[in-house]
């Protein structure tokens, strides 16, 4: 999750994506749009970048093994990308830290939610539960199967946590009358800190293998 580096200008709240693309592009790139809404993101400090940066490059080095093993699977990693939800419009999107999608037919396709495996969010010490919790309803809501939250260290420059979450469409049985706000959710599936010495593995949705020399900074 990413502030904005210039100031804000008057904005109706909501905004069809053809409107979006006549703003200046430092603008634009700071919003999201969900539903229509506008719903400016916040670009946090410089360590915001370098672990968002460091987490693209280990995860990709980690498909890249996979699918020189395994060259039926083509995946692509990838930071800061517009990811459309829906089969098509284009005025609801989000934009992860880091993700990963399967290899499209051509170039310069639009992301589709569909196509997308695992999203990250590296949080800063600016994002609110709220905007958190909020965020990642709308990953799961788009069925997109693997979620990443980054929590940034507040006193060095450092990742301290890494949590890993799986889809789940199911839920739990609830009284006659009560139905899930979200009719689906993430559950954790794996968290790792400094106290995993060998860093982080996990073998969803390619194995994944971090120590934590390489997200050093």
């Amino acid at each position: 999750m990413s502030l904005p580096r210039t100031e804000r200008p008057d904005l109706p709240e909501y905004m069809t994506w053809e409107e979006l693309e006549r703003l200046p592009e430092q603008i634009a790139e700071q919003i999201e749009l969900w539903n229509g809404r506008v719903v400016w993101v916040r670009r946090g400090p410089a360590e915001h970048q370098t672990f968002s940066n460091r987490l693209w490059s280990t995860i990709e080095r980690c498909a890249r093994k996979t699918m020189s093993e395994h060259p039926e699977h083509c995946w692509r990693v990838t930071t800061e990308t517009n990811v459309f939800l829906g089969r098509n419009g284009k005025s609801d999107f989000l934009t992860p830290d880091f993700l990963v999608h399967r290899c499209l037919e051509s170039s310069y396709q639009d992301l589709r939610s569909a196509d997308v495996v695992l999203v990250g969010e590296v949080l800063s010490p600016s994002n609110t539960q709220t905007d958190i919790e909020a965020k990642k309803g709308r990953y799961a809501g788009a069925g997109i199967p693997w979620y990443w939250e980054v929590t940034l260290d507040r006193e060095s420059s450092s990742i301290a946590t890494v949590r890993a979450y799986g889809l789940d469409i199911g839920h739990v049985q609830l009284p006659d009358g009560v139905r899930p706000l979200r009719q689906a959710n993430y559950i954790l599936a794996g968290e790792w800190t400094h106290e995993n010495p060998d860093g982080i593995a996990i073998d969803f949705p390619f194995p994944i293998a971090i120590p934590w020399t390489e997200l050093e900074y």
